[in-house]
């Protein structure tokens, strides 16, 4: 039987649990350096690009799915159509409590690093019964196997593992990308568009805006280069320009 999720009835009523007995977070972290950079660029990325959407995309931020039962803390979570409420220092809303978002994110992104993590075991079974659409593990270095990318996909009651990059109910896919990220170059694990193109960061999208303003300054430039050449031209021929 699919474990119990959210709100339980007991003796005709519902049941949440309360969240002052809850741990929201620990202050205890551990990360590596890529693993911290990595989250960076799957959050911020989400941010600087969907800016038209509501969703919450966070990152080590615990998940409470089942009375009586620990947190679950993906390294990177995308949850659509909800916000964390306005008064985030309330003890109910510093992390996701399933039944106060009413559901579960839509995506989970596990990347490993060590074996230690159980991504294909244990955590695999806690998102297939918390029912999210998908599951993300990726393996940069190929601890579980002798692929980068895992991708699982909900379909019914089970998770299915896919080779399909796009995540059709997110609207969202993913991919391997080659490049720079926060002077780093390396392969990374980045959202995408239908067509592949990747979600830009502020910091790329700055760029290019910086980049097509000097295009644009280069170009009024040039025009103006032009117009002196047939000024003088106009002159050697005997004419005014300022005339015509």
């Amino acid at each position: 039987m699919v474990e119990q999720l959210i709100i339980q009835e007991q003796d005709d009523c519902f049941y949440v649990p309360d969240a002052n007995q809850l741990v929201t977070e620990d202050d205890t972290p551990v990360d590596n350096f890529a693993s911290a950079k990595q989250q960076r660029l799957l959050v911020g990325s989400s941010y600087s690009s969907l800016q038209n959407q509501v969703f919450l995309s966070e990152a080590n931020v615990g998940i409470y799915y089942a009375d009586s039962k620990p947190p679950i803390v993906p390294d990177v979570f995308l949850s659509l159509d909800v916000q964390v409420p306005t008064n985030w220092w309330e003890k109910q809303n510093r992390c996701y409590m399933v039944w106060k978002f009413g559901k579960p994110p839509e995506v989970a992104i596990e990347i490993v690093s060590n074996t230690e993590g159980n991504e294909l075991g244990e955590k695999l079974k806690i998102y297939q019964r918390m029912r999210v659409s998908y599951y993300i593990v990726y393996d940069p270095t190929k601890q579980l196997g002798d692929k980068e990318l895992y991708i699982y996909e909900l379909r019914g009651m089970r998770y299915f593992e896919t080779s399909d990059t796009w995540l059709d109910q997110v609207k969202l896919g993913v991919t391997l990308w080659d490049g720079e990220f926060e002077g780093r170059q390396d392969t990374w694990l980045r959202w995408c568009y239908e067509d592949g193109t990747v979600l830009p960061t502020g910091d790329e999208r700055a760029q290019v805006a910086e980049e097509r303003a000097q295009g644009a300054e280069q170009r009024a430039q040039d025009a103006e280069q032009r117009a002196q050449v047939l000024a003088q031209k106009l002159r050697e021929m005997g004419l005014d320009p300022d005339a015509l």
